[in-house]
């Protein structure tokens, strides 16, 4: 007899459907999102030109820190459903609902600040920060979508999702800048793209389920739990960023320039093992298989992260091609202390997740601390490479402080599910 294992290895059919229902489709979604998210940047730095890319950078900045509260909700549906799965509908439902609501009151906020936005971000009209207040809406719905999905572990579901995040913003978005090369055009097309990845969520869970036993679940627990992960995310993205701010401020055009030209290759790092994340999440989530998850997740991240490194020690001349070039040329030999900083910061983006889904909140304040001691120490780095250091070691610092409390806090549940002793 034929077991299921082995059928799965000669029949190209449930090869197929081993695939998609495991990690292996949401890596590739996730990957192509990351990708094309690049791209988009990429068209329209060199479509737009300096000065109106400026005004979409830091239009796409603002959108970044509203989208906290995207994943904010996408953590809380899929931490209740992860410990829940029994009451999937109800909680379905309830996160849902506070989704659509969250996402209503926030668009509203930022069309009330579209004139401060316009202001404060010196864009050429009203327009783009209109644009931008509609783009709230839809983009924190995908995230209450998502995270349901997650929780529930439809991968092929979820990776569809993410190919739509990724995928209409560098189409849509390149065909309205080709039209007209304004920042308005870009915000247009980034907008038109944020409503795709939320039909594609409507479409994948329009069907209801049956009402199981009642999850006791209320709107209210949902939006406490949203803010409070939303601020840990809020902080980890603010540690993540603040680097850069610094260092426009404490050094010349030029060295900040080329810092600037490191983070490139940084962020590309972190958002490498993103789907790492995705997929470890409920399982950090649950109890018994938190502990283990969190280790093999962290082993994973920092594999990637050390070939990461290597390649940009050994092959810094083809890293320079998407760095910038030649007018970058001087941050080549320190490529790989960056892509040592963005392995840090991928490590800590997965350990902040397994604090969120042990919904412990003290660890927000560690996070805001180390935002403190980047913004001190950086204030006394007058070059590069001290500031690099400066930030490498604090984000170490922070690392080792999370892994302990987290090995600390989960200390009992290696235990659980192992046979008593004798």
């Amino acid at each position: 007899m034929t077991s299921a294992t082995e059928q799965e290895r000669t029949d190209p059919t449930s090869r197929v459907q081993a695939f998609l229902r495991g990690g292996g489709v949401l890596a590739v979604g996730v990957a192509i999102m990351n990708v094309t998210t690049y791209g988009f940047t990429m068209v329209a730095a060199r479509l737009l030109g300096p000065e109106e890319y400026g005004g979409v950078a830091s239009l796409m900045a603002l959108l970044l820190v509203i989208g906290v509260f995207q994943l904010g909700l996408q953590a809380t549906a899929a931490r209740r459903i992860s410990t829940a799965p029994t009451q999937v509908a109800q909680i379905e439902r309830v996160v849902l609902t506070a989704t659509y609501r969250a996402a209503l009151v926030l668009g509203l906020v930022m069309l009330v600040l579209s004139p401060v936005v316009w202001k404060v971000l010196r864009l050429e009209s009203i327009v783009p920060a209109l644009l931008l207040a509609v783009a709230a809406v839809p983009v924190t719905i995908s995230g209450g979508q998502v995270g349901v999905l997650q929780g529930e572990r439809r991968w092929a579901a979820l990776a569809t999702i993410y190919l739509g995040l990724g995928v209409p913003r560098l189409v849509v978005g390149t065909v309205c800048i080709l039209i007209r090369p304004t920042e308005a055009a870009a915000m247009l097309g980034v907008t038109l793209a944020s409503f795709v990845p939320v039909a594609i969520g409507w479409a994948v869970l329009r069907h209801g389920r049956e009402p199981e036993e009642h999850a006791g679940l209320r709107l209210r627990d949902v939006a406490i739990e949203t803010m409070h992960g939303s601020v840990a995310l809020l902080a980890f993205f603010t540690l993540s960023n603040v680097d850069i701010i610094v260092a426009r401020n404490v050094m010349d055009g030029h060295e900040a320039g080329l810092y600037a030209g490191g983070l490139i290759l940084t962020k590309a790092v972190l958002f490498l093992p993103q789907f790492v994340v995705v997929l470890a999440f409920p399982s950090m989530s649950s109890h018994g298989s938190a502990r283990k998850a969190l280790l093999r997740s962290l082993a994973f991240v920092l594999a990637a992260g050390v070939a990461s490194i290597l390649g940009a020690w050994l092959l810094s001349d083809v890293a320079m091609i998407f760095i910038g070039g030649e007018e970058y040329a001087e941050v080549e030999s320190r490529l790989w202390v960056f892509a040592v900083l963005g392995t840090l910061l991928a490590a800590l983006q997965l350990l902040v997740y397994s604090v969120l889904a042990r919904q412990s909140r003290r660890a927000a304040y560690g996070i805001w601390a180390a935002v403190v001691a980047v913004v001190g120490f950086g204030a006394l780095a007058q070059t590069l490479d001290a500031m690099v250091v400066a930030v490498c070691v604090i984000d170490a610092v922070v690392l080792v402080a999370l892994l302990a409390l987290s090995l600390w806090r989960l200390r009992d549940d290696a235990h659980v599910g192992e046979p008593a002793q004798p």
